[in-house]
């Protein structure tokens, strides 16, 4: 299965892109499946047709679903849910309260990879075009096999160990105690579980043959900008882009004097679109006279945003991470593009090195080689980040 993904910031129109996309692919005979996650659905609004959890046919080989989290949370959450519930109204909450709170923060983005590896897994599809959240929430959507694999592996495993061991024993005593009882092992592995399928995904999303995201963004001054840190930090997970897309470009045939200064100001974002994020291919889409709602725009749409070629190929591919030796030691390279120097901070502990650039940390597990020697020193070259490694 090929696996692209469509985010930037909100707006900027994601939805008819990957709409189009899939289109597209439909069209070349692909088996299609747009797929939103996006909480705040439109993909609907965009085919203008009504769609469900489940995926439905629109034309010939593709398909389309929006995501319910609650659907997938009480098919593959439900005994945990349960759990929380039982023990919230044990401690004097009403049944609804207890249930909306028993639905965790973020659920929502956890049961979007779940939805993803599944549809993977089953192989129904030979594209799945994610059309994703706003660029902070897909951002987080891709740290979180990182992060539930470092919670994992230092805490929740260990835990799950001894409660398994002690439940028993001391099941009797709390539930008389406290009238709750501990939880069983069905609620106790389901949280690993999610894990071990969220691993699975992470290799899935970070192999750059299957998976690319793309990237949309408009010639303004913010989109620009927060597109540019999207770009880096995707590298900074090892996922690859693949392609930019420059929508809404005013068409040179509006001469209206009313907008000269906006399409002056979008002539100097248009280049530095092209600029900043060469050598990848950028595709100008025009802004249009009317709505793109509905298959008969949406067609129109395609043969401006993929023409002649078939978008479910890679369109670019650039290395995110390569180990080489290099001086007596080994150097690691990561692809950070337009991240100035100063604005990456490293650190070491154990097999483990943090790398942060902003608010975004990424916990790399190193590979053997690299896991007993230490980082001596780093520089930023060519959009490379070049972390030298020697004994301590």
């Amino acid at each position: 299965m090929r696996i692209i993904m469509l985010t930037g910031k909100g707006g900027v129109g994601k939805t008819s892109m990957a709409a189009a996309t899939g289109l597209r692919c439909a069209e070349l005979g692909y088996r299609t499946l747009v797929l939103s996650t996006d909480p705040a659905h439109s993909l609907a609004d965009s085919v203008d047709q009504p769609l469900t959890h489940e995926p439905k046919k629109l034309v010939d080989n593709l398909w389309g679903a929006e995501l319910d989290a609650l659907m997938e949370l009480e098919g593959n959450w439900g005994a945990v849910k349960k759990y929380i519930t039982q023990v919230l109204q044990a401690r004097g909450l009403e049944g609804i309260q207890a249930e909306e709170l028993a639905i965790l923060p973020g659920m929502d983005e956890i049961f979007s990879l779940v939805r993803v590896k599944r549809h993977y897994d089953e192989g129904d599809f030979d594209v799945l075009i994610i059309d994703s959240a706003p660029t902070g929430t897909a951002l987080r959507l891709l740290s979180l096999p990182e992060v539930a694999g470092w919670y994992m592996r230092r805490f929740y495993k260990p835990f799950q160990g001894i409660a398994q061991t002690l439940t028993p024993v001391f099941d009797p005593i709390v539930k008389r105690l406290t009238g709750i009882p501990l939880p069983n092992r069905e609620v106790m592995d389901a949280p690993f579980e999610f894990y071990e399928q969220i691993e699975a995904l992470e290799k899935v999303l970070t192999n750059n043959a299957v998976t690319s995201v793309r990237l949309v963004t408009n010639p303004e001054k913010m989109v620009l900008k927060e597109t540019l840190r999207a770009h880096a930090y995707l590298s900074l997970y090892g996922v690859a882009t693949d392609l930019v897309i420059a929508n809404r470009i005013l068409p040179n045939e509006i001469e209206d004097p009313y907008f000269q200064n906006w399409k002056a100001s979008q002539q100097v974002y248009r280049q530095e679109i092209h600029d900043n994020f060469s050598p990848l291919p950028v595709r100008e889409i025009p802004l249009y006279r009317e709505e793109l709602v509905g298959m008969a725009a949406l067609e129109r749409l395609k043969q401006d945003l993929c023409g002649d070629i078939d978008p479910a190929k890679v369109l670019y591919t650039e290395n995110t991470l390569r180990v080489s030796s290099h001086d007596n030691g080994y150097r690691l390279d990561l692809y950070l593009p337009g991240v100035p120097k100063s604005e990456v901070h490293l650190s070491k502990s154990g097999d483990e090195l943090s790398i942060r650039i902003g608010n975004h940390r990424r916990n790399m597990v190193l590979p053997q080689a690299l896991a007993a020697l230490r980082p001596v020193k780093a520089k930023m070259e060519d959009d490379y980040l070049r972390i030298q490694f020697a004994q301590a």
